[in-house]
């Protein structure tokens, strides 16, 4: 597994899109697509919240990022197959984020403080399946850390609003925790590109 480093999310989404387009090779998708693809990847930062955290090179501005982070921690009207806020805080009726946070205010050294969006039931039929599955929180030298697992992940044009709404709520536990927050570890088992629909956006982001 490749490790990228460093100190905000914003240059890792360049770093990530950098080695990918370098060194990934063509697969081609369920729908026909192709993208670049390589092996299992895990981006880390140990200061989360320093900027930039939207990289500039990224065509996602903004306000989407803003919106996208609502809709994460506090839900949405959206129809779409699933929902990410859904799954961590209504999974079989069981708020996962609340979850955590009791959990490590009894226990600060738990390592079972973790919620996960799978349920085979339901996402062995979808068309479009949660790609995000877990999420791990830990409070090591009195900060918040957490951990993220995706199955598979466009790092061009979805990681950028993926690590910046999941930090968010990394400082949203941290806050109901009384702690500041601590490195991120963002793991995508399959990243990938779609180098071919969004060349433009990789032009971009390579620049």
């Amino acid at each position: 597994m490749k490790l990228l480093k460093s100190y905000c999310i914003g240059r890792l989404h360049e770093l990530v899109v950098e080695h990918i387009n370098k060194y990934g090779i063509e697969v081609q998708t369920e729908n026909g697509e192709w993208t670049l693809e390589c092996e299992p990847i895990a981006l880390e930062t140990p200061t989360p919240m320093e900027e930039p955290r939207r990289s500039e090179k990224s065509n996602i501005k903004q306000n989407f990022m803003d919106i996208y982070t609502e809709n994460l921690i506090n839900g949405s009207d959206s129809e779409f197959e699933y929902d990410y806020h859904d799954r961590l805080c209504n999974y079989f009726e069981v708020d996962q984020i609340q979850y955590i946070i009791d959990k490590l205010k009894e226990q600060p050294h738990s390592r079972r403080a973790q919620g996960i969006t799978w349920h085979p039931p339901v996402d062995s039929k979808l068309n479009d399946c949660p790609c995000l599955q877990l999420i791990q929180c830990t409070i090591r030298n009195n900060k918040l850390e957490m951990r993220v697992v995706f199955r598979s992940n466009d790092m061009l044009l979805a990681f950028g609003a993926n690590a910046y709404a999941l930090t968010m709520l990394q400082k949203k536990i941290a806050d109901e925790l009384g702690l500041e927050v601590g490195t991120y570890t963002h793991i995508a088992l399959i990243p990938h590109v779609y180098h071919k629909r969004d060349a433009k956006d990789l032009e971009l982001m390579l620049k």
